[in-house]
């Protein structure tokens, strides 16, 4: 069993101007990086063996920021969406009427990257506590896949909030995506 506490960096600029960040590095606020170093103070106590995080810079700054002495190993499996064409752009200026065109990551990509995420844990981490640093959506992905539940009941990750998984096996039942892909383009 793995004990995973997933953490949705903290906010930065670009959360504040509604800019769909996707892959961009981003830019944390002197809150954002405030933010984060509560969070650590308050994970202090509690011991990991490792520290996961995604390879894009506003989360590998949130990592730091948390100061727990510990070395941060990255990932690209833990990137948030790839917006595609609508990386950088304002959320607003999205059409949520319209599919989104193939240069954006489907849900079922973003499923089948949380599963490769999930399989990587068991194999490479079984026993182990582990810190996850993250983005707000495939954090939400993270969870679908552990708890079969599908992303769109999980709660929203705020930024610097965590959640805290018990990640035994794959669910035999995968999580169904019923809505669109459409509708996540506010959850950035």
């Amino acid at each position: 069993m793995i004990r995973l506490y997933l953490v949705r960096h903290g906010q930065t600029v670009e959360n504040l101007e509604h800019i769909l960040q996707g892959h961009m590095p981003g830019h944390l606020t002197n809150a954002g990086k405030e933010q984060m170093r509560q969070l650590g103070k308050e994970l202090a106590g509690i011991h990991f063996d490792h520290l996961l995080c995604s390879d894009l810079q506003r989360a590998i700054d949130s990592a730091i920021c948390m100061n727990l002495s510990l070395p941060v190993t990255t990932t690209p499996l833990l990137r948030e969406r790839d917006w595609g064409i609508f990386t950088g752009c304002k959320i607003e200026t999205i059409r949520r009427d319209e599919a989104f065109p193939e240069s954006v990551e489907s849900t079922e990509q973003l499923y089948c990257r949380a599963t490769l995420f999930i399989e990587f844990l068991l194999k490479n981490y079984d026993g182990k506590s582990i810190l996850c640093v993250s983005h707000g959506l495939f954090n939400r992905f993270i969870s679908s896949v552990v708890s079969g539940k599908p992303y769109y009941e999980i709660p929203r990750f705020e930024n610097s909030g965590f959640q805290i998984l018990q990640v035994e096996q794959l669910p035999q039942k995968r999580p169904c995506c019923t809505t669109s892909d459409k509708d996540e383009a506010s959850a950035n």
